[in-house]
């Protein structure tokens, strides 16, 4: 008869997901993984093949939670759907330092690069909806607008800055207004 699993592979991801909470991916070990669980490492390695393994499943389910915050943000009706996706991925890093960290701000020198501009469109329609831009400058305004975002979510996940969400908001809407008066010109 097969050995039953003491836990599920949900309740380990969920149990890893929550050390790199605390403490970034580093903090994931099987010894550390193993005491977050009440158990020994060796449940772990019962339903994983190794830690890389987990990485990998934690690293999911980081983007998950991050598609929620997206999710959320675009249809709380709180801002414009395009702010609102910039405002929702700096709630993100403010309020998940050490998952913002791994899905953003790891080193990807080994992954392979991906063609993400598929991924964009639908931002970049409501850029070109909002603004007349053609599909190229869509493109471009995006990525200017994406490093300015970006450097405020870092600021905050690195604890560099502790911004209001009001003053984060206005400091968009400042960046996005002067990116498309210059686009317009």
């Amino acid at each position: 008869m097969p050995r039953k699993f003491m836990f599920t592979r949900e309740e380990i991801i969920a149990a890893a997901l929550n050390l790199t909470r605390k403490g970034g991916i580093l903090a994931l070990t099987a010894r550390a993984l193993g005491a977050e669980l009440g158990t020994s490492s060796r449940p772990v390695f019962g339903l994983f093949r190794n830690m890389e393994e987990v990485q990998r499943e934690v690293l999911k389910a980081a983007d998950v939670l991050y598609q929620s915050y997206l999710k959320e943000g675009m249809e709380s009706g709180k801002y414009p759907p395009y702010k609102a996706s910039g405002m929702a991925y700096i709630r993100f890093a403010k309020e998940e330092k050490e998952l913002f960290k791994l899905l953003f701000m790891r080193d990807r020198s080994g992954e392979e690069a991906q063609d993400s501009r598929e991924e964009l469109e639908p931002y970049l329609e409501l850029i070109r909806q909002n603004s007349g831009l053609s599909e190229e400058d869509a493109y471009l305004f995006h990525l200017e607008m994406w490093i300015y975002v970006h450097g405020i979510a870092t600021m905050l996940a690195t604890s560099y800055l502790e911004w209001e969400e009001g003053f984060i908001s206005r400091v968009l809407t400042d960046g996005y207004e002067g990116l498309k008066k210059r686009y317009k010109e």
